[in-house]
């Protein structure tokens, strides 16, 4: 009988970035994870998806690779990204802190534990944010890239509910009640309302949530994974537009969609797998997800 081939242990890194409206620029920032300096494609390296958005002016890059590869991937894409991005001109409506915003590795797979991400997190670092002034200083350096949050935790989801206002006060009392912090709230769920296409965006984080998924069998099971040996799980987009509609419906509002940005844990290391196997670095070209 012929053996398994063994099991990738891969990490993902969603590079957010301060740029959605040039696509040259984001295209350019994905395909430097995907090469080293003398231009030579790394190997176990993918770029899964490019998810933007022209009004806020941003942009996540999923980026997969091996834990040996996903720290030279990632650094390449912040470099790139701090050169071609210049902060002095950079408008959107979402807040952000940099050229390079986030840089947020999560562990796929039992085969990795967290600390083996939280290593790999540390060499972007320097090149993100060390050196460099304050938010909102008058003396941001050329490129303007100032800051950067870079770090590694359990996989977030993110997930957009827009509502059929403009009213952002009431986008915030719904944001508000969402929240998992408020009595009621999702567990997990961070959340900005936030001004969006004429209407208002209830822009969620979906963190973690240690243990088995709750609720009743009936119920859209929630996404889960496993990492360090622990169950974890996110709280499904449906329940969340659930809740949104819920409360919006009581102020006399309605629902115009949902936005997933990326993938579900399962989802990323299934099609990880995929284009690993294929040889195919930029598959993000496969999935036609770009919007510009």
């Amino acid at each position: 009988m012929a053996s398994r081939s063994p099991r990738r242990r891969l990490v993902a890194c969603l590079l957010n970035v301060s740029e959605a409206r040039r696509k040259e620029v984001v295209e350019n920032v994905a395909k430097a994870a995907l090469c080293n300096a003398e231009g030579i494609q790394r190997e176990e390296t993918t770029v899964l998806n490019i998810f933007n958005d022209p009004d806020y002016n941003r942009s996540v890059i999923t980026i997969v690779a091996s834990i040996n590869s996903i720290r030279d991937a990632a650094l390449s894409a912040c470099q790139k990204a701090c050169a071609l991005i210049d902060m002095h001109t950079h408008a959107g409506v979402h807040p952000c802190m940099g050229a390079v915003d986030l840089v947020p590795f999560y562990p796929l797979g039992e085969e990795l534990w967290l600390t083996d991400s939280q290593r790999q997190s540390a060499a972007p670092a320097p090149s993100c944010s060390a050196g460099l002034t304050p938010p909102y200083s008058e003396a941001w350096p050329r490129g303007g890239r100032r800051w950067a949050g870079v770090g590694a935790s359990t996989y977030v989801m993110n997930c957009n509910v827009t509502i059929d206002t403009q009213d952002i006060t009431t986008g915030r009392s719904i944001a508000t009640a969402i929240r998992e912090s408020t009595p009621g709230g999702l567990p997990g769920v961070q959340v900005l309302a936030l001004p969006h296409e004429g209407a208002v965006e209830l822009a969620c984080n979906v963190e973690s949530v240690k243990g088995d998924p709750p609720g009743h069998p009936m119920d859209e099971p929630w996404p889960s994974f496993i990492v360090d040996g622990q169950p974890y799980c996110h709280a499904p987009a449906s329940l969340i537009t659930a809740r949104v509609a819920e409360l919006a419906r009581r102020r006399g509002i309605g629902v115009k969609g949902t936005a997933l940005v990326g993938f579900t844990p399962r989802e990323c290391k299934d099609l990880a797998e995929i284009a690993l196997s294929q040889g195919i670095g930029e598959f993000w070209k496969e999935q036609r997800r770009i919007r510009m």
